[in-house]
């Protein structure tokens, strides 16, 4: 099974580190898609809930992709901090460590 390769941009947050809700764009491939995903911490670690709209679920299995593997892949990023952030918005805001 091939690793689904995506690039996170996080564009705004808001929130604190208790809950957040996030915004931003992630791109496979040359397609860029819109996300909006809701941040919880502390309590258990992180979790964090992705989703993406009908229209870009149906954009996606045009292309051929998993949409529970992209979100799955999505969330996964937004955990472990493999994203690229706007200029001063540091990490420390919205996730601990």
């Amino acid at each position: 099974m091939n690793v689904l390769e995506i690039t996170v941009r996080v564009n705004d947050v808001k929130g604190n580190q208790m809950a957040a809700k996030i915004t931003g764009t992630f791109t496979i491939g040359d397609t860029t898609f819109k996300f909006t995903a809701i941040a919880f911490g502390r309590i258990g670690g992180h979790n964090i809930g992705a989703k993406v709209s009908k229209s870009t679920e149906k954009s996606l299995q045009k292309l051929g992709y998993d949409v529970n593997e992209v979100i799955d892949t999505l969330q996964k990023n937004l955990v472990t901090g493999n994203i690229i952030l706007p200029e001063g918005l540091s990490r420390d805001s919205f996730a601990d460590g």
